[in-house]
């Protein structure tokens, strides 16, 4: 049986791989091995509760609810919030534990639990391992300590949840956004009431798509992940710029006045020139990970900005920003981490910073998008090889040296072997679109041939 936990938490089809069962036993066993860890010491525990609104979140989050309680940790419901929602209240409240019921972008027939430490923090590998094996431990017989009287936990819902994290997020902006007019896409999702809240109480002209969840419609045609209709809705009401989220809203891409597509890059690229103008980028430095375009890496360094690169994941990413010190992280797929006021990407305050920066300096998106040019980017799946061999196939180190050679300084070659399947990712950019084809080509016929 392989491990439970990917890079972001428990996830699998609702019912089927993820069940009521499954969420119930995770639970518990999270409860004891924080106990054991002493993180409950002296205290009675209290955990925070959120989720997307799957309709299969309903019964998932009763089973959470069921687990934690039985284990002698009071539950605060907060209901339908983002998933950074639900880590900012976990560290706001002085919670022990978060819990967050979500498959993010993925199709409504999945969802996915994803446990916060205390301070809105994701779990460390290690404690995600521990609680794995305890819950197996007990899955096969092992008998759980259970609290009785009035040591069983308390569950209470806290409709407050919803204000409190607004406000954060409208408190910490550098301006406001008077005069702008801005399209939602809430992806029918968790950010559907508290985007459109965030942005209306910053002062701008709000407009909304998918906004109306009912369960079943999450991600489906709208928000981060298809962004055809929030391009049309920009350019049919004249609006200066448009956000998308995705399911949990802990993403979000936007669309400038003439609809065109801004990426997590570009995003990361204006908030990374509006930091440092303000004196808020700390050590003059981004963290992006290694798939983020060329572009953006020679933006950078026209800019003065040092970058630095990690492994794909935006958990690689907030830990070499907590690491280090730095202030701002983030991935093309539009997972920005803002640190001093977030512990974890945040769809709406990024749509926020965004629009701060456009309402302050009076540039459009676009312009202001400009500072980076995305260079070509042609990615080629290779299946049915050793991914294994990737690192040290001397025929394949020929091919990429080969290849790096030809693309020069305006180019580049990444090959990634997928860390579930049997294939390695052939990624090529360059300036222009044919030879980043034609290199990207040549590569996977290579990748064939050496690790078929």
């Amino acid at each position: 049986m392989g491990r439970l936990f990917g890079t972001d938490g428990v996830r699998g089809v609702a019912n089927a791989d993820l069940t009521a069962e499954l969420a119930l036993g995770l639970s518990v066993a999270a409860a004891h091995v924080l106990a054991e860890a002493g993180t409950f010491e002296g205290h009675r525990p209290v955990a925070v509760v959120g989720r997307d609104p799957r309709a299969s979140g309903e019964f998932l989050e009763a089973a959470v609810v069921a687990g934690l309680a039985s284990a002698g940790v009071d539950v605060l419901r907060v209901g339908v919030l983002p998933t950074p929602a639900v880590a900012y209240l976990t560290g706001s409240l002085g919670a022990d534990l978060g819990v967050m019921l979500s498959a993010s972008h993925n199709p409504m027939p999945d969802n996915g639990i994803k446990f916060f430490a205390r301070g809105g923090h994701k779990l460390a590998d290690e404690l995600e391992d521990r609680i794995e094996q305890t819950y197996r431990a007990h899955s096969s017989g092992e008998p759980w300590e259970r609290p009785t009287g009035a040591g069983v936990g308390r569950v209470t819902v806290y409709d407050e949840g919803f204000d409190n994290y607004v406000a954060h997020l409208v408190g910490v902006l550098p301006n406001r956004l008077d005069g702008l007019k801005i399209v939602i896409d809430g992806a029918h999702g968790a950010a559907a009431r508290v985007s459109p809240e965030a942005f209306a109480r910053a002062g701008a002209d709000v407009i909304t798509i998918g906004t109306e969840p009912d369960g079943l419609n999450i991600n489906d045609g709208c928000g981060s992940t298809h962004l055809e209709l929030l391009r049309a809705a920009v350019v049919e009401h004249g609006a200066d710029l448009g956000v998308a989220h995705d399911g949990d809203a802990d993403r979000c891409l936007a669309v400038d006045r003439e609809g065109r597509e801004v990426d997590g890059d570009q995003i990361l690229a204006v908030l990374a020139l509006g930091m440092r103008e303000a004196g808020t980028l700390r050590k003059n430095t981004v963290v992006a990970t290694v798939m983020s375009n060329l572009g953006f890496k020679l933006a950078m360094e026209r800019a003065g900005i040092e970058l630095v690169q990690t492994a794909v994941g935006d958990r690689y990413v907030l830990e070499e920003m907590k690491a280090h010190g730095f202030a701002l992280g983030g991935e093309q797929s539009g997972h920005v981490i803002v640190l001093d006021h977030a512990t974890t990407g945040d769809g709406t305050l990024t749509g926020l910073m965004l629009a701060a920066r456009v309402a302050a300096t009076g540039r459009p998106l676009a312009e202001l998008a400009g500072v980076m040019e995305r260079l070509p980017q042609i990615l080629i799946n290779v299946p049915d090889v050793d991914r294994a061999r990737v690192a040290t196939s001397p025929e394949l180190t020929a091919a990429v040296t080969e290849a790096e050679r030809e693309l020069g300084a305006t180019g580049r070659v990444l090959l990634r072997p997928s860390g579930t399947e049997p294939l390695v990712r052939v990624m090529v950019e360059a300036a222009d679109i044919e030879q980043a084809r034609a290199v990207a080509g040549r590569l996977a016929d290579a990748v064939k041939s050496a690790l078929g």
